[in-house]
């Protein structure tokens, strides 16, 4: 498949997260099915500075992990028939917050899908400021649609 750019505005009609949580601003290099690179310009009046933490501004752990989650969903909702449907984070193991990510700065996100069968996708993300890596994990997403068309159809006996 040849591969997807998508600004903003864009994005949002792939995936359903809105402001103030949309924790991505674009997508450079979406491969559907494969992987989904971009970035999320951070500003210092993104709402989480301004509680987290007074005099010392921070992106918390789960944000960082969040967008890259967003970021990745989108290699799957861009494959044919699942523009607009609704991913979930089903797991998420092997967190590593190396560095803070502050105000001013742009955090680029990497995330690839390792396996992507019958609704459930294992994928890998990364964030990186300055070609840095500040944080990654290994996590789990699942398209409900995917998994519900899966699940047994109940028969009523009669008698």
């Amino acid at each position: 498949m040849s591969k997807i750019e998508l600004d903003k505005e864009n994005i949002l009609i792939y995936q359903k997260n809105r402001d103030p949580y949309l924790m991505i601003d674009y997508a450079n290099e979406i491969i559907p099915g494969k992987s989904a690179k971009g970035y999320k310009d951070l500003g210092t009046d993104d709402w989480f500075f301004k509680v987290h933490w007074e005099n010392d501004p921070n992106m918390p752990g789960m944000l960082q992990i969040e967008s890259l989650v967003q970021m990745c969903a989108l290699s799957i909702l861009t494959l044919p028939g699942n523009k607009g449907k609704v991913m979930y984070l089903a797991s998420a193991n092997n967190l590593k917050f190396i560095k803070k990510v502050t105000p001013n700065t742009r955090l680029y996100l990497n995330t690839k899908i390792i396996s992507f069968k019958r609704g459930l996708a294992l994928c890998y993300g990364e964030g990186l400021i300055d070609n840095q890596i500040v944080c990654k994990a290994d996590f789990n997403l699942i398209l409900p649609d995917e998994i519900n068309k899966l699940k047994p159809t109940s028969t009523t006996k009669t008698e």
